[in-house]
């Protein structure tokens, strides 16, 4: 999460460091609705080309290309890696998702640990980690 820091250790923004990878043609990323609390933002976060964030909060996290995070959903304190799509209304605390994990609308990750554990692998410092294209139950 230090890349996210106001000055990380290791800076993506450093020109003299250029970071040499393939840019697939996504489009760049979008923040829709704007009316009350449905509003698409993105705060002390890093927000990868062809993520919609749709109505929905985004807090200090990591979100990678190819996302879509429904409206009312909330993100905190997450890795939330390619091709995942978070229902509308759901809340994503502390962890980390691997590629095309699904989350249901309404579901909840990271607000009750001991029911995360019997689902998830959770670390020691309460992150949860969600592996590749899981389809989460509510």
């Amino acid at each position: 999460m230090d890349l996210i820091a106001i000055h990380p250790i290791f800076n993506l923004y450093n020109r003299k460091w250029p970071i040499y990878t393939e840019h697939p043609p996504w489009p760049p990323a979008k923040f829709v609705h704007g009316w009350q609390e449905r509003v698409g933002r993105a705060i002390s976060s890093m927000v990868s080309p062809g993520v919609v964030i749709s109505g929905s909060l985004v807090e200090n996290s990591i979100i990678s290309p190819n996302v879509f995070v429904h409206s009312w959903a909330h993100v905190d304190s997450s890795v939330i890696m390619e091709g995942c799509d978070i229902g509308r209304h759901a809340v994503i605390r502390n962890a980390i998702l691997d590629k095309n994990v699904v989350i249901p609308e309404g579901a909840e990750i990271g607000v009750d640990l001991e029911r995360d554990r019997q689902r998830f692998t959770v670390s020691e410092e309460g992150i949860v980690v969600i592996g590749k294209g899981q389809r989460v139950e509510r």
